[in-house]
């Protein structure tokens, strides 16, 4: 596994974290947070109410939650690696419910609200929509962008509709014609293009300009056509028609750089970065019509 070890902090106290990339899962010291959430003094503590709330879980049944719960060498206080109980989010989670402290009732009243959404959503999918466009507008995404993202996720669906009548595989063969498409276009894998931005856990689309989400919207949308004249029965088939699908959107990305002068469509900017110059931009056409004055920067 490769680890990236971070310290994350919760009302001014440590809680270490690890990044698997492979997987691409945030990994949390399960002592470091029983230990903000019941207010114990030291890791001693801390580590004997986790053994105590483990065999409590064990009785409640949750058994799987635990079994697959992992130890991961983490760097404790005197700078030495030792190896401690480790969850993903959902499993921390589940641990979170299970702690009675006035600490972990805001967790817990998110995880109802969470729950009560989705059932919801199950009884009018339209609601689904309506929720992710409040998100991105809560986050400072503009109305253009927003609607070219919700345009993204149909298309995304409509692909992934048509591999699913071509008996492509959910998981891992999704995750490889997913990753041909983007090489063809943007000459990048899925992780190396959110390397490129420096993401993690975040949704690669989500962090794109909106000509990179065009283009790749333009990738996803020739594949799922071309498999629909097409009709491919194998893998390999889906494979290629895949990759000839990711070509067409490269060659859009060639012919727009090559006439605006050899600027690159892909950038290394993020969402927060991407809001930011969006921003800039606003307050700049702000000042400008304020005093009739060329916009003025920030700094």
């Amino acid at each position: 596994m490769e680890q990236n070890d971070k310290i994350q902090l919760f009302e001014d106290k440590r809680i270490r974290t690890a990044w698997d990339e492979e997987k691409e899962e945030w990994y949390f010291s399960i002592v470091d947070v029983v230990a903000v959430l019941t207010d114990q003094p030291d890791t001693r503590h801390a580590s004997t109410y986790w053994a105590v709330l483990k065999n409590r879980l064990k009785e409640e049944g949750a058994n799987e939650l635990l079994t697959n719960c992992k130890q991961l060498k983490l760097r404790a206080t005197d700078g030495k690696r030792r190896a401690t109980d480790v969850a993903d989010t959902q499993q921390l989670l589940r641990i979170i419910q299970s702690i009675p402290s006035p600490k972990a009732e805001p967790f817990k009243l998110w995880l109802a609200e969470v729950g009560r959404e989705r059932i919801e959503e199950t009884i009018d999918p339209e609601l689904t929509i309506e929720r992710a466009l409040m998100t991105y507008q809560r986050k400072g995404y503009t109305r253009e962008w927003i609607n070219q993202r919700l345009q993204a996720i149909q298309v995304r669906k409509e692909l992934t509709d048509e591999w699913d009548a071509r008996g492509v595989q959910k998981g891992v063969e999704y995750a490889i014609l997913t990753d041909e498409i983007s090489r063809a276009w943007s000459g990048m894998t899925t992780r190396q293009y959110k390397k490129l931005k420096g993401l993690t856990k975040e949704n690669l689309r989500d962090n794109m300009s909106t000509l990179e989400l065009v283009l790749n919207m333009l990738a996803e949308a020739t594949t799922t056509q071309l498999s629909k004249q097409r009709q491919p029965s194998t893998f390999q088939e889906n494979l290629q028609t895949a990759r000839e699908g990711g070509e067409v959107a490269g060659s859009a990305r060639k012919d727009i750089e090559a006439r605006s002068g050899g600027v690159p469509v892909i950038t290394s900017q993020n969402a927060a970065q991407l809001n930011e110059v969006v921003t800039d931009m606003i307050e700049g056409v702000s000042v400008e019509q304020d005093d009739g004055t060329e916009p003025r920067s920030k700094n």
